[in-house]
């Protein structure tokens, strides 16, 4: 963030970081309300697990904190450098359509989603059409509010149900 701002000249408005007293009105109320049910969602699809870190929460605690914490960092980081970063110069560039799908060739065949093409042979391909279909939404999201905010808290919000839970063992 050092970089896009002193480097590159940009403010980090520019790049969809905004301060929660510059959002609208409408865009608080989304937000609280899609972390809400996204909450619901992922915690009836992952109850067992969830039950599991419940049951012991003393045990569970501080690794369930660290796992949080670096689930929503890395959230935020990919939706920087993918949305806010490089899916913001190609809109600018080529025009909506085009600087999307691109940024999300890249968000889903890039570094950062790599390590799945080591996975089982036949779960690749619904792996990497279920990350393309939800950075589409992510892409769309952050084109359609410009908030990068919105779209970090949920990828991170994802990262913690989905890979935060395998990385604890459950």
């Amino acid at each position: 963030m050092v970089l896009v701002r002193f480097f590159a000249g940009m403010r980090l408005a520019q790049i969809g970081l905004f301060r929660w007293t510059d959002w609208s009105v409408t865009e608080k109320s989304y937000f609280v309300q899609v972390f809400l049910i996204a909450n619901v969602v992922f915690g009836i699809l992952f109850a067992e697990r969830l039950q599991m870190i419940l049951a012991d929460l003393g045990f569970w605690w501080r690794p369930a904190a660290v796992v949080i914490f670096t689930n929503f960092l890395w959230g935020f980081h990919q939706e920087l450098v993918y949305r806010g970063i490089l899916q913001t110069e190609l809109v600018r560039r080529w025009g909506s359509l085009v600087g999307i799908l691109v940024s999300n060739l890249f968000f889903t065949f890039g570094p950062l989603h790599f390590y799945h093409f080591s996975g089982v042979p036949g779960r690749v391909f619904p792996m990497f059409t279920g990350i393309f279909l939800i950075g589409l939404f992510f892409g769309v999201l952050f084109r359609r509010s410009g908030n990068l905010a919105i779209v970090s808290v949920l990828h991170g919000l994802g990262n913690c149900y989905i890979d935060g839970l395998s990385t604890l063992g459950l």
